[in-house]
């Protein structure tokens, strides 16, 4: 059985399925490393613009598997001051990698987002959630810490420092009411159809310039890392520039005189060219 099962379900929108059904898709070694590889396929597939990340079963993801971790990969021969490192690695690496697959990554929550879970979510451009979500931060309430994959780095820019230390240093549960509420999400719908829901978001999406979905995001990402404004928007003009240059603007013109949808295909601006 495949721990993560990629499916193209629309000509360019692919769902990323967690399938451990039977553990709440609890993160095990062997999940992770199927996940990483899950988004490098997604990666390097050009006709997929857009991706959705989910749970089988009745949970997105209930954290680390507690019971059933799996054997730790890649530490022969490694001394055993290594050996934690090497673990811990195995786990985080998944939120940049998820940063670097170039297509806008939706969260489509069902059921639990425990621990690593709510850090998957948090490492997804959109989040959507089905009304019986609960969010918690696991890692304080099992003696750890709370800051693991990227949270304390993710959850303050999402919410505010306020909130987000209050969830990190409490571990109290968060439901979908809440999460809507505080940002933690931007949209909830009824049970059972948050990945129909995350599909047709993506269909919407697919429409639009995949060169400017990439695009858009890449930028987003950075320029969360960003604190001068100056240069937040020295990138964005750059970003739009590149954009600038392809046939998508005057495609969007034309189509407005004549009264149809837009077709983008990123190709260079052919006025341009010879011009001085």
């Amino acid at each position: 059985m495949s721990l993560v099962i990629v499916e193209k379900v629309r000509p360019n929108v692919s769902v990323v399925r967690m399938n451990r059904p039977e553990r709440l898709n609890a993160m095990s070694f062997g999940l992770m490393t199927a996940l990483v590889e899950a988004f490098k396929e997604v990666a390097a597939d050009n006709t997929c613009y857009v991706a959705i990340l989910t749970g089988e079963g009745r949970g997105f993801c209930s954290g680390l598997d507690l019971e059933d971790p799996g054997a730790i990969p890649g530490i022969e021969d490694l001394a055993p001051s290594r050996i934690g490192v090497v673990a811990m690695t195995h786990f985080s690496q998944i939120v940049p990698v998820m940063r670097a697959t170039p297509q806008p990554i939706i969260a489509a929550i069902n059921g639990c987002a425990y621990g690593g879970g709510l850090c998957l979510s948090l490492g997804a451009d959109i989040r959507i959630a089905e009304e019986s979500v609960v969010f918690n931060s696991t890692g304080i309430v099992n003696g750890l810490t709370s800051t693991e994959l990227g949270a304390s780095y993710l959850l303050p820019r999402l919410i505010g420092a306020s909130r987000s230390n209050e969830i990190l240093l409490t571990g109290r549960k968060v439901d979908a009411l809440e999460a809507e509420r505080i940002g933690l999400v931007s949209r909830l719908v009824a049970d059972g159809d948050v990945v129909e829901t995350a599909i047709e978001m993506a269909e919407q999406m697919c429409e639009l310039s995949p060169f400017g979905l990439s695009m858009t995001k890449q930028v987003c990402w950075s320029n969360l890392e960003t604190n001068s404004l100056t240069a937040a928007i020295d990138l964005e003009d750059r970003n739009q520039l590149l954009l600038g240059a392809t046939e998508n603007l005057i495609e969007c013109i034309n189509a407005r005189k004549q009264g149809r949808k837009p077709v983008y295909t990123d190709r260079p601006r052919t006025d341009l060219v010879g011009k001085k």
